[in-house]
Order: structure tokens, then C-alpha cells, then sequence
């Protein structure tokens, strides 16, 4: 044990639970289910929001904002939608509380409201109710709106980030005059999400599709990235929907097309939540801590001085100063932790427990022969090198920090995808090896659920790139062009 956290190979859940609260992340709330994120965690997530948000804009899109509450009957309107989220409800009823006269505070039950409104779960609804107002003619489509917005999804076994009652996200909602255009969409925030995935947050990630069975509730079509974690299972780490016309049927928003006829109009959605931290942590981190992406870690560079007297300090300072001037001006976050109520071994391990990708530290020797020591987070060496140009060294240092960490990250999952041949081999490499496994399945849905309710695995996703490839479902042994990926998941 290190720091308080227990070590992954010991118990990989409990690992992961101390890791985000020894870190300063988050922390249970009183209310059952629900988490609260401290500020180191919701920075990452900010550094999230400010990078998604910037490529959700190069795409076109704009943010707007919808109400968190919606009339229960608009959840009646589409039916297999209703029926994915009916039993995650979050319902509010009444619309007043009242003292009872001996100093409690109850319901009012005179104040019933005429109609329950739901805590959203997901916005299609109100959004698709809104559209019926916005569009009449092709020439008001498309439609690119995203949200930022908490949702609300009742779960009985929470984990903080990773599956919580609420959470953050974004949700896209775009409308489009054909089906064409709107399957365009779909394809290309799935690219969006897996150049995020892989270029910021250094996770690897398999584009693919979803069988019917784990398709989003109203979509035609569900495409997702999914990603492999540490223990060996699987995480969907971002889904792009291709809705058809459903909701468009569903809440009567039709247009005039450019033939001067009347279509319903074509929708997607897609979202990523505050799960992706989750992800980052799993895929990462080690028993001594965070391991962080230089591009997604709140402290970049933490610079600790170390010193006996005030006139040491000043020298140092004065040093750091200029340095972190030159580091800020490349976009480079830098914490300079001179703090005297810690000694230089505690923030060492303060900084190795929350991820900081690079610390420099230097002391009066250092100053003395025009060097700093530089301690590398993931890879755990340490150097030493010269003051002269130190910004550039760091810059670059960074760089090969996150693709060091990505490469780690996409060596484990190349080394724990397996193909399986054998319904079998299948189960014995999910209980010894688990991780990814690429198999044969014969397209329906019993077998998939069959498999499910016997081993826990299901299937991630069909790749995007899949060859194709004769072979025997592992279950049935009834034909099968392509192998599909299976995993235990989160």
C-alpha cells in the first residue's frame, strides 16, 4: 500500500475508489447515488469542455440550453424511448413544502402538480418538442445544437464518475433535411470523439457500431468508441446516434423539402459525460497515483524549491519566475509550490498522487551549477539537465509524456485482444485473460443474450473496420461473415 491506496492487482475496484478520493476528485454526497466534484476533478473536466466544445464549433455546432425538468407525456410519445428510461426515471410531483406545525418540514399535499415532470435523463424529448416551432422549410435545417447540462438516471450501484444517478455531459442534437446528411453527422462526431479520446486523453479506442440489443432507446442506429481499461474490461467511452425519424414522427416537426414536399425531418444525438474521467484514471493511472496526460492535467508542471534560508528562496524565485513566464507563454500550466508548512518530500508525493506529468525541482546547488532536476510521472525517472533552454526542453518533454502514456495504453490493448475461436476458449480467456475478445456471432439477438446472461460479456461494439471473414458463431456454430469484439464492461 502506498499513500492509502490500495494496490490494483490486490483490488482493482477499491484501487480505483481510493485513487479518485485520495486525489482530491470527488466525494460521496449525502444524497444516495450522487457524487460530489471537488476542484481538481472538475478541472479536468473543464480542460474536457474547453477542447470538446472547440472541436463541436469547427464542426458547426452552437450551445443552447434546455429545461431540466419535462412533462411526463412527452416521454409517451416515442415509445421505445420511454421504455429505455422508464425505470430511471427521477419524478417530481408536487410543487411546494409546508411546515407541520411542530417544526417539520413536509409536503404539501395540496400542492400535486396536474402533470409530473421528469428530471431529465436525456434531452430528445423537450428537444424534439422545441424543433416542432424552429423549422418549416429546408432552408432552417440543419440544425447543430449542443448542450451542457447535468442529467439525472436513478442506478443502484454507483461508482464515482464511472456510473453515478447524476452526472455531467454534453448532448448534440442535430436536425437535417435527409437521411444522408444526418447519417454524415453521426459518423463524423464519432471522429470527433475518438480524435479526443486518442490525442488528449492518449486512450486508444475502437470505433464500431452497436447490435440492436445495445442500441440507444429510439435510435436506428448506434456508433460508439469503445475503450479497454486496466482490470481488462471494456468502457464505452462516447456514442453518436442516428435517430431516423423518430422523433420527428414522434413530436409532428415536419418541413417543406426543396421539391415542395412535406418530410419529417431527419435527427442524431451524441454525447460524452464525466465518465471519460473515469476512463482516464482506468486506463492510466498506477498504485502510486493519477498518471495524467500532459494535455488534460489541470498542473502541467509543478516546480518545488529546495532550500534552508529566506535568501535561497529569493534566488530560486527569482529564477522560477522568469521560467514560468516563458512556460505560460506556451500554453504550459505551472504551479510553483513553495509552501513552508510541507517539506519537499510531502508535495513530491502530493504531486506523484495527483498526476502532475512533470516536477522540477531545484535547490541552491542546482542554482549554483545552472541545472534542475526534471521527474517524469509516468515513467518515474528523473534527469538532470540544464537552465538553458528549460522552457524548450519542457515543451518538448511534454510531448513525449502523452505519447508515452498513449502508447502504453495502446500496447496493453494490443496485447489483450484476442481472437477466439471456441465458445470454451471464450469463457476460460474472460475468467484468466480478460480483456478483448474478437469473435464469431451469428447475428441474432438470443445468441447475444444467451451469451450475456451465461458470461457477462457482451458485445462492445461490431468494428468500423472490420474485414470480413468466414468463420462459425462461438455459441451456435451457424454461419458468420465477421467477428464482432466481446468484453466484460463497466
Amino acid at each position: 500500500m502506498s499513500k492509502g491506496v490500495i494496490s490494483k492487482e490486490e483490488d482493482y475496484s477499491q484501487w480505483y475508489n481510493d485513487l479518485v478520493i485520495k486525489a482530491d476528485m470527488a466525494e460521496y454526497s449525502p444524497v444516495r447515488g450522487c457524487m460530489i466534484i471537488k476542484p481538481y476533478g472538475y478541472s479536468i473536466w473543464e480542460k474536457m469542455q474547453a477542447v470538446l466544445d472547440k472541436m463541436f464549433k469547427e464542426t458547426g455546432h452552437s450551445n443552447a440550453y434546455f429545461p431540466l425538468l419535462i412533462p411526463k407525456s412527452f416521454f409517451s410519445k416515442e415509445a421505445s424511448h420511454v421504455e429505455g428510461f422508464a425505470k430511471e426515471c427521477a419524478v417530481v410531483t408536487h410543487y411546494r413544502l409546508k411546515n407541520d406545525g411542530n417544526g417539520n418540514i413536509i409536503v404539501d399535499e395540496d400542492a400535486k402538480l396536474e402533470e409530473e415532470l421528469i428530471i431529465r435523463p436525456t434531452s430528445e424529448t423537450i428537444i424534439w418538442n422545441t424543433y416542432r416551432g424552429w423549422i418549416q422549410s429546408y432552408r432552417d435545417l440543419p440544425i447543430l445544437v449542443n448542450q451542457w447540462a447535468n442529467v439525472m438516471r436513478w442506478e443502484m450501484r454507483t461508482r464515482l464518475f464511472l456510473r453515478t444517478s447524476e452526472f455531467l455531459w454534453q448532448e448534440g442534437h442535430t436536425a437535417h433535411a435527409t437521411s444522408d446528411e444526418a447519417i454524415a453527422e453521426t459518423e463524423q462526431m464519432l471522429g470527433v470523439y475518438a480524435d479526443f479520446a486518442e490525442n488528449w486523453m492518449a486512450l486508444p479506442v475502437v470505433k464500431g457500431r452497436k447490435t440492436p440489443n445495445e442500441r440507444f432507446a429510439g435510435a436506428l442506429d448506434t456508433y460508439c468508441i469503445e475503450a479497454l481499461m486496466q482490470d481488462g474490461k471494456a468502457l464505452q467511452a462516447g456514442t453518436s446516434h442516428f435517430l431516423g425519424q423518430n422523433f420527428a414522427k414522434a413530436f409532428d416537426v415536419k418541413f417543406t423539402n426543396r421539391e415542395n414536399v412535406q418530410d419529417y425531418v431527419w435527427a442524431t444525438s451524441w454525447g460524452v459525460s464525466t465518465r471519460l474521467i473515469g476512463a482516464l484514471i482506468m486506463a492510466h493511472s498506477d498504485d502510486a497515483g493519477l498518471v495524467l496526460p500532459p494535455k488534460l492535467a489541470p498542473i502541467q508542471v509543478v516546480i518545488v524549491p529546495i532550500y534552508k534560508h529566506d535568501e535561497e528562496l529569493e534566488n530560486i524565485t527569482a529564477f522560477v519566475t522568469a521560467l514560468t513566464k516563458e512556460l505560460k507563454a506556451k500554453d504550459i500550466s505551472v504551479k510553483f509550490d513553495k509552501r513552508d508548512t510541507h517539506r519537499p518530500g510531502a508535495k513530491f508525493a502530493e504531486y506523484e498522487l495527483k498526476g502532475v506529468p512533470l516536477r522540477v525541482a531545484i535547490g541552491s546547488r542546482d542554482m549554483q551549477n545552472g541545472t534542475v532536476e526534471l521527474a517524469r510521472r509516468d515513467t518515474k525517472t528523473k534527469e538532470t539537465v540544464s537552465q538553458d533552454g528549460l522552457a524548450l526542453h519542457i515543451e518538448a518533454l511534454l510531448d513525449t509524456i502523452q505519447e508515452n502514456i498513449y502508447k502504453k495504453a495502446s500496447d496493453f490493448r494490443a496485447e489483450n485482444t484476442t481472437e477466439v475461436d471456441t465458445y470454451d476458449e471464450f469463457k476460460r480467456m474472460l475468467d484468466e485473460e480478460p480483456g478483448f475478445l474478437s469473435a464469431h456471432w451469428d447475428g441474432t439477438p438470443e445468441t447475444e443474450q444467451k451469451i450475456k446472461d451465461e458470461t457477462k460479456a457482451t458485445i462492445r461494439c461490431i468494428p468500423l473496420d472490420n474485414k470480413q471473414e468466414e468463420g462459425k458463431c462461438i455459441l451456435t456454430g451457424k454461419p458468420s461473415k465477421q467477428r464482432v469484439l466481446f468484453a466484460r464492461a463497466y
